[in-house]
C-alpha cells in the first residue's frame, strides 16, 4: 500500500547545504502553520516559533550557536531561513512539545520541496546573556527554554540516501 504521508516520512532527509534562494512567504507560512498543529502536553501549546529571514539576525544566531560549540563555522549550513523553537520553561513537557513542532515543520518543508536540518544548542544559546538580549529585542519576556531550530531552504544538490533500518528496531509483543 502506498500513502503520500508515509512516503513523505520515508523520503525526508537532513539537508546540510542550501541554495542562497530565500524561502517564499507562502511556503514559510504553511510550514509555520504545520508547527502550530503539533501535539503538545495537555494541549497547552507551550512552544513559540521564531522565523528568522533577516540576514543580519541570522548571522548573529550563527555566531551565537557556533560560540556554544566552541567553533567558528556555520551551524545552520548557510540556510537562508532559521526557525527557532522555544517552549515555556515551566512546562514539564517543553522538550517533547518543541520536538513535535520541529518534526511537523520538517515534514511540511519536505512536502513543499524544501530541505531542513534539525539544529541543536538553542537551550544554551538562549540561556546566555546574548541570547536573552535577542529575546528581549524581539519583545519576548516569557520564561522560555530553547528546544531546537531548523535550518530551512532549498537543497543545493540531491537528498542523501537513507541508511538501512537497523535490525531489532521494532519489537512486537502480541
Amino acid at each position: 500500500m502506498t500513502n503520500p504521508v508515509l512516503e513523505n516520512l520515508k523520503s525526508r532527509r537532513a539537508v546540510r547545504k542550501y541554495l542562497p534562494k530565500q524561502v517564499e512567504q507562502e511556503k514559510l507560512d504553511l510550514i509555520l502553520e504545520a508547527g502550530t498543529y503539533a501535539p503538545t502536553g495537555m494541549g497547552a501549546q507551550s512552544p513559540v516559533i521564531i522565523a528568522v529571514q533577516n540576514p543580519e539576525t541570522a548571522e548573529k544566531l550563527r555566531k551565537l550557536n557556533a560560540k556554544v560549540m566552541g567553533r567558528d563555522n556555520d551551524p545552520y549550513y548557510g540556510a537562508p531561513t532559521i526557525l527557532l523553537v522555544l517552549a515555556c520553561s515551566e512546562r514539564g513537557t517543553k522538550v517533547e512539545d518543541g520536538s513535535c513542532v520541529l518534526e511537523n515543520m520538517m515534514l511540511a518543508a519536505h512536502s513543499l520541496g524544501l530541505g531542513s536540518c534539525w539544529i541543536h544548542r538553542e537551550r544554551e544559546m538562549f540561556e546566555s546573556p546574548e541570547g536573552k538580549e535577542l529575546l528581549s529585542q524581539w519583545g519576548i519576556t516569557d520564561p522560555l527554554t530553547g528546544v531546537g531550530a531548523l535550518a530551512l531552504g532549498y537543497p543545493d544538490g540531491e537528498l542523501p540516501q537513507p541508511k538501512p533500518r537497523k535490525e531489532g528496531y521494532i519489537i512486537k509483543v502480541l
